[in-house]
């Protein structure tokens, strides 16, 4: 008994690192000393709803534009909240600002992997933007159950998908920092409760931290 419950505490920590990835590029430092101002990005969606439904795939690509923006309205939310703690040296662009001057340049969800960082950067007016992509298989803005079932966490039915999300400098394209994690039950019910604990949880700290 003594090693069975060794074995499930290994297992369970295996698991649990695996849920996360983080990098930080090694010219962060100096790619990004004169950064002022971030734009959040819409994110890029993909749901996998054959569980719940038979869905036209119109609906789909609307379900997944309603999901992209949650994420980043989520984000928004939560770097604004560290924002008013004076936690960070650069400061995000309004998000309403962000999609009106993507719209004006004719820019949408479909057609926004044509652009460079560089220039999406320079049509935004900002330093530096952060980008993401999820996987689903649930509707995460519309809530989800997070009922914890230690069956289900260990044989990986309580995984509802993947994010990541990526931040990359304004001037060069370069990729500055990135942040992987599987979204289960235990991330949270909804969009801005799993990216509060996506991110009050991650390995290493957003990098703009002022107490790095």
């Amino acid at each position: 008994m003594k090693y069975f419950a060794l074995s499930v505490c290994m297992l369970v920590t295996t698991l649990v690192f695996a849920q996360k990835s983080v990098y930080q590029s090694d010219s962060f430092e100096n790619l990004s000393k004169d950064h002022k101002v971030l734009a959040i990005l819409p994110f890029a969606v993909r749901l996998d709803l054959e569980s719940q439904g038979e869905v036209s795939e119109s609906q789909l690509k609307d379900l997944e534009k309603q999901e992209g923006y949650a994420v980043q309205s989520a984000l928004e939310s939560y770097f604004l909240k560290r924002d008013k703690r004076k936690d960070y040296r650069v400061e995000f662009q309004n998000v309403k600002n962000t999609n009106a001057l993507l719209l004006k340049a004719g820019i949408n969800l479909e057609n926004i992997d044509v652009k460079t960082t560089q220039e999406l950067s320079e049509i935004l007016g900002v330093d530096g933007v952060i980008t993401g992509d999820v996987s689903l298989n649930a509707l995460i803005s519309e809530g989800v159950d997070d009922s914890f079932s230690f069956i289900d966490y260990i044989s990986g039915k309580s995984d509802y998908g993947r994010i990541a999300i990526k931040l990359s400098d304004g001037a060069t394209g370069k990729l500055l920092w990135r942040f992987e994690q599987t979204i289960d039950r235990k991330s949270g019910k909804n969009t801005n409760a799993i990216i509060e604990k996506m991110m009050r949880t991650s390995t290493r700290k957003f990098p703009y931290d002022k107490s790095k």
